[in-house]
């Protein structure tokens, strides 16, 4: 049975002298243990909503969430929220986008660790404190016992990610999401994130979902990938059948808007015409078809379903062909 099993789950936001916008729509997946399930997509398309969603974390007021999120078998929207504060941390870890705004400015960054152990696995201050000091050595961190003391402006950039790392694996979460843990960071540095988390599933069982724009992190990391355009899941595949002979227009324009090492000195990138605004309303058609090569007269008029097309679940009335091959494939 899944570890996670999202079913129809939409975020719609209320804006006062505004229509309702549909931020998640109907997204359906599931993360197995040991897992690591990618949710791919330009900025706006509604993978960081959905991973506030499942975490319970969007704001109480200017938003409706519907379906399910089912952990295990139960329902994590039908909980309280004091049931769901238990399970924050202890079950379900998350890694934030931003670490200078995620931690606290004003609190070292040993008392933000030590807190989580303290509330979820009942420690006393000198106990979580040890520990403390192994998390941000085990996450690369050197000189932890020093660290402790610190606060978050005194580290790196990489040094703050990592501390976010270390208190998200405090409390061994079954299930982490990471939202865009390399954003912002050198090359060097984001290497050294993903082996963290490369390392975190393979020893431990964790459950990943990484959130990302960059599909060099997909291609390194995730064993299954989903593509998401204006709220909805657009072509899941497993990563190696997906790099190879991506179908979605929007899944093989991500592909080719990507520098290639091996491609001719001068070569220009091929980029995906518009923005990710330039759509149309699912319930009218395909919301990608005004910036979709492959666009027919069907794509503006009936909606394409999500349904099974070799090997893969596929949202699209005019597919790329599958003898299209976007790149050399993920080794």
């Amino acid at each position: 049975m899944a570890l996670l099993d999202v079913r129809d789950l939409s975020v719609v936001f209320h804006r006062k002298g505004a229509n309702p916008f549909t931020a998640v729509d109907k997204v359906s997946f599931s993360v197995e243990p040991g897992q690591t399930v990618g949710l791919v997509g330009e900025s706006g398309c509604g993978k960081s909503v959905t991973s506030l969603a499942i975490m319970r974390l969007l704001a109480k007021r200017g938003n409706t969430v519907t379906g399910s999120v089912l952990f295990e078998g139960t329902d994590l929207l039908r909980l309280s929220d004091r049931e769901m504060r238990d399970r924050r941390g202890r079950d379900l870890g998350m890694v934030f986008q931003d670490p200078l705004s995620s931690l606290n400015p004003v609190i070292p960054i040993g008392l933000q660790v030590t807190e989580v152990l303290e509330r979820h696995r009942d420690m006393s201050r000198r106990q979580a404190r040890v520990e403390a000091a192994e998390l941000l050595d085990k996450v690369g961190i050197p000189d932890p016992a020093r660290r402790l003391d610190e606060y978050p402006h005194q580290l790196s950039g990489g040094m703050r990610q990592r501390a976010l790392i270390a208190i998200a694996l405090a409390c061994r979460p079954r299930l982490l999401i990471a939202d865009e843990p390399t954003t912002a960071l050198d090359v060097t540095i984001q290497a050294q994130i993903l082996a963290v988390l490369g390392e975190l599933v393979r020893d431990t069982g964790t459950a990943l979902i990484m959130i990302t724009h960059d599909l060099g992190v997909v291609a390194g990391l995730c064993d299954e990938v989903n593509v998401l355009y204006g709220g909805r899941i657009v072509e899941r595949a497993e990563r190696h059948e997906l790099f190879a002979r991506p179908r979605h227009p929007y899944t093989h324009g991500l592909l080719r808007s990507i520098p290639r090492l091996d491609a001719p000195r001068g070569e220009k990138l091929s980029p995906i015409r518009g923005s990710v605004s330039d759509n149309i309303p699912w319930d009218s058609g395909c919301a990608f078809a005004p910036r979709c090569p492959n666009e027919i007269a069907t794509c503006r008029e009936v909606t394409p379903a999500l349904e099974p097309a070799e090997g893969r679940l596929l949202r699209c009335h005019n597919p790329v062909s599958s003898t299209v091959v976007a790149g050399e494939g993920v080794r």
